[in-house]
């Protein structure tokens, strides 16, 4: 009986679909996080009847034929990059990109990483990093006798130092984007990797063409919406309750023939 296997994909299907909504969920509040989507997409058909044939020896042709389907799969997940909110928190290293853009950020193993993540802080060294501790590229230092820290919507980080009046240039920051940032792949942390799906990435200053904006003092929180969610959650539910009762009332068929005297 097809329809058991048939409901069994439908379940397993929306569990993945409580799965996501769950993981959107529970970063709620995580720092730049993008929403997940969950996609489907119909299995193969069986012919029982295949639409075309021809139906007699004068060439009738059959107009819809006959084709039961298998079921369903996952096709994909897909992050919504949709802008987050901007916080503000008046903590001078935190910074938020409004618009397209990744800061970049060097791993240990020398491999570089994006992220929309802008908590950032200072190494012993004066060097600003992101909250594991890891360079946000290219490197800029704060040197240790600054006073104030100024950056700029195009990404120029300027100081005050002690006894002097104007600001100094430190560095530039620098966003990247990528043609398809749906291809990223999800490392955790907040870091993203580049694949053969996202593209090459382009590196350009915050504020130029294409590219998005820095913002001082703020933070980009997630992009999940709540009530969104739970609607989509109560959703997969009665979806799944559905598929259940497809499976117990072919158990209840299947009992019936095996009843049979």
């Amino acid at each position: 009986m097809r329809s058991l296997d048939i409901a069994g994909t439908g379940m397993q299907a929306q569990q993945t679909n409580v799965e996501v909504i769950s993981n959107n969920l529970a970063n709620m509040t995580t720092t730049g996080f993008k929403r997940r989507r969950a996609e489907f997409q119909d299995l193969i058909y069986q012919n029982l009847r295949r639409v075309g044939s021809n139906s007699s020896d004068t060439g009738s042709i059959v107009p819809s034929g006959a084709q039961v389907g298998l079921g369903v799969r996952t096709a994909a997940i897909y992050r919504i990059g949709e802008q987050g909110n901007l916080q503000q928190t008046s903590n001078t290293l935190d910074m938020a990109i409004q618009g397209n853009g990744f800061f970049q950020v060097t791993l240990p193993s020398g491999q570089t990483a994006y992220t929309r993540d802008g908590t950032f802080g200072l190494a012993p060294d004066g060097t600003i990093v992101s909250a594991d501790g890891y360079v946000v590229q290219p490197g800029i230092q704060i040197p240790p006798n600054a006073t104030g820290v100024t950056v700029n919507s195009a990404g120029q980080v300027q100081v005050t130092l002690s006894g002097q009046t104007a600001p100094q240039t430190v560095g530039q920051l620098q966003l990247t984007v990528f043609p398809n940032d749906a291809g990223l792949e999800a490392q955790g942390e907040n870091l993203y990797l580049e694949t053969a799906a996202s593209g090459a990435p382009v590196t350009g200053n915050p504020a130029s063409p294409g590219f998005g904006s820095v913002m001082q003092g703020f933070i980009e929180t997630s992009n999940v919406n709540v009530v969104t969610e739970i609607t989509n959650l109560i959703t997969a539910q009665r979806a799944y309750e559905m598929n259940s009762r497809v499976i117990t009332a072919s158990d209840e068929m299947m009992s019936t023939l095996t009843n049979l005297r």
